[in-house]
């Protein structure tokens, strides 16, 4: 394996692969539980002596997974990823999806980029962490359900800082190309539920219209996402402002009756600038205040609902990063700052007072896809990053 002084070699390790093999033999869908490839690293964790604890979500099928290895002192660097994958179904693969190949320079296989290729990329530098003499300590975090709004990157925040004295900087492992992203929206999705009164058609004073109701907040959200896209907050990102998708509207039964139920999902994206909450409660506020009184004018009936579906923070660059000029640093990178349309967990982190940037093997392109795959070289350029963090921490 390459010093730090040399270029990585062309190829990961034999380990690297054998896990990445493992690893993508977990189906980790994010429908399923993820506890299998827990278990795994656990045990790979025990046979080298490395403190772990669990994080488990609230009906126990799912769980994060914190650990360190080094001394117990503060200071020391996080190295977080999620263990969750998105869904194989409906889409051409031409090869098993959780029965990793190689070919031609390429890893093939669900989640071998986004994001396992990381994982046994420092899985495989256990050992070498295990046996070295840090003098700050390594400390990980694997999450669930990120691919559903990092839905465990909270309590795996909490947990790693319950159980472990408090790290200096988080390196999240997403896919960047081994470049140091600095910067990534948010996402907060919900799902409206509008109950009103159903009637005949004829006699609509006799009734709550859902769909009125669900229809009326539809259109302040599209009046805010027009707002927005003319502030442009924040040049750096495609598009450069924060973007608001109505995704879903459902409700009524007939023509002639008017629609008791109505149900819309929407989500918003917003740039590290803004503030998610005051979005959140303008729309909350005016459901109940304006949408809410004229749902219930005729009848006195009507309800409106909204369910968190999802909620990633953004990550803002942070002038003078301690964890981006340690990024630059261990992986050579010296192109200006990137940002990504993406989120991530790290957000998370980073609201903990955790300095924090985004850094990974293999392109964001690559994931999601029909036969996803990552360079082999990606993974070595891993390794290499990993080696030189080590002997960072150990001087």
């Amino acid at each position: 394996m390459s010093g730090s002084g040399a270029p990585p070699a062309a190829t990961p390790s034999s380990a690297t692969r054998d896990l990445l093999a493992k690893l993508v033999a977990i189906d980790t869908t994010s429908r399923n539980s993820n506890l299998g490839l827990i278990t795994f690293v656990e045990e790979l964790f025990d046979a080298h002596g490395i403190a772990h604890a669990r994080v488990p979500n609230e009906d126990g099928t799912k769980a994060n997974l914190v650990a360190q290895v080094g001394p117990n002192v503060p200071d020391g660097i996080v190295l977080s990823a999620h263990t969750d994958c998105v869904p194989v179904d409906g889409q051409p693969w031409t090869r098993d999806p959780f029965t990793m190949a190689e070919d031609g320079g390429r890893f093939y296989g669900r989640g071998v980029t986004d994001m396992k290729g990381f994982i046994a990329a420092v899985l495989a530098m256990v050992p070498a962490m295990a046996s070295a003499s840090l003098t700050r300590p390594i400390q990980f975090a694997l999450s669930y359900d990120e691919e559903l709004g990092t839905l465990g990157a909270p309590s795996a925040v909490e947990g790693l800082l319950a159980t472990f004295p408090r790290p200096v900087a988080a390196l999240v492992g997403e896919p960047t190309g081994m470049e140091v992203v600095t910067a990534h929206k948010g996402i907060r999705a919900f799902r409206v539920t509008v109950d009103g009164l159903d009637g005949h058609s004829s006699q609509p004073q006799r009734a709550s219209n859902a769909i009125a109701a669900v229809t009326r907040l539809a259109t302040r959200i599209d009046d805010l996402a027009q707002q927005h896209r003319e502030a442009a907050a924040d040049p750096r990102f495609d598009p450069p402002y924060t973007t608001f998708n109505l995704a879903t509207i459902e409700g009524g039964q007939a023509l002639n009756i008017v629609p008791r139920h109505a149900e819309m999902t929407f989500e918003f994206r917003p740039v590290p600038a803004d503030d998610t909450t005051a979005i959140a409660d303008d729309l909350a506020t005016y459901a109940e205040e304006v949408l809410v009184p004229a749902l219930r004018r005729d009848t006195g009936v009507g309800e409106i609902t909204f369910e968190v579906l999802a909620t990633a923070r953004a990550l803002a660059s942070e002038p003078d990063g301690i964890a981006e000029a340690l990024a630059r640093q261990l992986s050579g990178y010296v192109g200006p700052d990137r940002t990504v349309p993406f989120g991530t967990d790290g957000g998370h982190f980073q609201a903990a007072g955790i300095s924090t940037v985004v850094i990974g093997p293999g392109r964001i392109e690559q994931g999601h896809q029909p036969d996803e795959w990552i360079e082999t070289s990606e993974l070595a350029r891993c390794e290499a990053f990993i080696e030189r963090l080590i002997a960072h921490l150990s001087g």
